[in-house]
């Protein structure tokens, strides 16, 4: 709801006006903000159980995912040196994973879920874009959102669901409580980053290449152990310090490979295309 006045007070009357939130394509924005649900709410089940910073590492196969769909469903280029690139962030992600050590832990599916999700959203992103405002996009974001939580609130609202004794299910389905006004601080600030962070990265998606600007959301790793460590107190073995700096590097690499070459697109390619 904080998110909807900022669109609606600030973003929307930047990009037009209220008229921009007509559309010709209400099942695509619905499935889109279907997908950013899904990300969002299998995110937050992966971080109940596993450090921040190795679930926003496994999550960041999304890129991966990214390039491969937009190659696919986009037609986009990719060259040798960017997949390869890839793939070695690929390895990255398994080395924070350890598939096949015994510290595997089978909540890796909620982060893996969530980056499928978040692939599928940005694709949605970019064929919206030639068409659509970024803060028509934003908009029907949290309208879906609204929809999804209002009904799963309904359904689960009163705890009867929440009999495994696991944390990531605990979050899906415990008993709704009244928060407290710290908790009303900190539910505004989320609205306010969602808002102006969905917008932003919707333009950056409409305005280049799905698959350079996937690797620059490598920064959110940062941030991630650096959080982990000052909030949560989590500190991360060698093996899993290992991947991360891989799928950095790799992120880095992709990034200064497609400035060199110039591929995003400008803005009047973009309205030419139209």
């Amino acid at each position: 709801m904080v998110a909807i006045v900022i669109c609606l007070s600030v973003l929307i009357p930047l990009e037009g006006g209220i008229k921009i939130l007509k559309t010709k394509n209400p099942g695509i924005h619905f499935f889109r903000g279907s997908c950013v649900v899904v990300a969002n709410i299998a995110f937050f089940a992966g971080i109940a159980v596993l450090p921040l910073a190795e679930a926003t590492a496994i999550f960041f196969i999304s890129p991966i995912l990214i390039t491969f769909f937009s190659i696919i469903f986009l037609k986009e280029q990719v060259g040798l040196l960017r997949w390869s690139a890839l793939i070695f962030g690929l390895i990255g992600v398994i080395l924070v994973i350890k598939p096949f050590g015994a510290s595997f832990r089978w909540e890796i599916i909620f982060p893996l879920t969530a980056a499928l999700a978040y692939s599928s959203l940005q694709i949605l992103t970019r064929y919206l874009g030639v068409n659509e405002k970024a803060a028509t996009m934003a908009f029907y974001i949290q309208i879906s959102f609204i929809i999804y939580m209002g009904l799963f609130s309904f359904l689960f609202h009163d705890g009867s669901f929440d009999t495994v004794n696991h944390p990531s299910f605990q979050f899906f389905f415990k008993g709704w409580v009244w928060p407290d006004k710290n908790d009303f601080l900190i539910i505004f600030f989320i609205g306010v980053f969602n808002a102006f962070g969905g917008y932003l990265i919707s333009q950056a998606y409409r305005l280049s290449f799905a698959g350079l600007v996937a690797p620059f959301e490598y920064s959110a790793l940062v941030f991630s152990i650096f959080w982990g460590i000052i909030i949560l107190d989590e500190f991360l073995n060698l093996l899993s310090i290992i991947g991360i700096l891989i799928i950095l590097v790799s992120g880095v690499l992709i990034a200064v490979r497609e400035t060199i070459k110039d591929r995003p697109l400008s803005l009047k390619k973009i309205l030419d295309r139209r």
